[in-house]
């Protein structure tokens, strides 16, 4: 499992990084485009904003699969480890409900509605941009899974 997880994450690695190098240069493009010749490119800036939206979702992901996300340290510390360990799976557990019920179910649901409508600048279904979200929750299910395994057998310890 630990060499699934490390796949994952060195893809999601190269996707958010290969996200910001693009969007750096669509930023720089639209940029010049609209101050140097007076001419602002709406495909850019289009593409630039829904790029965003994908390198949060994610990014996000990663994130929690690395798990860096924020969290109130600060009530958990007052615990004894096996506490500690109990509350972060209990913690991860909840992320992984909102993960599934409003990310997966609701963001499919809200994909396919939104693949008969186009961006107007681009001319693509806005469920591709939007598929970022269910994809996202997949991912962080499948964190949920490794995380919770590590837990458990710390937990065991």
């Amino acid at each position: 499992m630990k060499k699934i997880k490390g796949f994952v994450d060195t893809i999601l690695q190269w996707f958010c990084i290969a996200i910001v190098a693009v969007m750096a240069v669509l930023v720089t493009y639209q940029v010049v485009t609209r101050y140097v010749f007076n001419n602002p490119s709406a495909i850019s800036e289009a593409l630039a904003r829904y790029l965003f939206v994908w390198l949060t979702m994610y990014g996000g992901a990663y994130v929690f699969g690395k798990r860096d996300h924020m969290n109130l340290s600060f009530v958990r510390d007052r615990f004894s480890p096996k506490i500690k360990l109990i509350l972060m799976m209990v913690s991860e557990f909840l992320i992984a409900i909102f993960a599934f019920s409003v990310m997966i179910i609701g963001g499919k649901s809200y994909t396919l509605q939104q693949m008969i409508q186009l961006d107007p600048s681009m001319q693509i279904p806005m469920g591709y941009i939007y598929s970022s979200l269910p994809i996202a929750g997949v991912l962080i299910l499948f964190y949920f899974i490794c995380n919770e395994l590590e837990l458990f057998r710390q937990l065991k310890r």
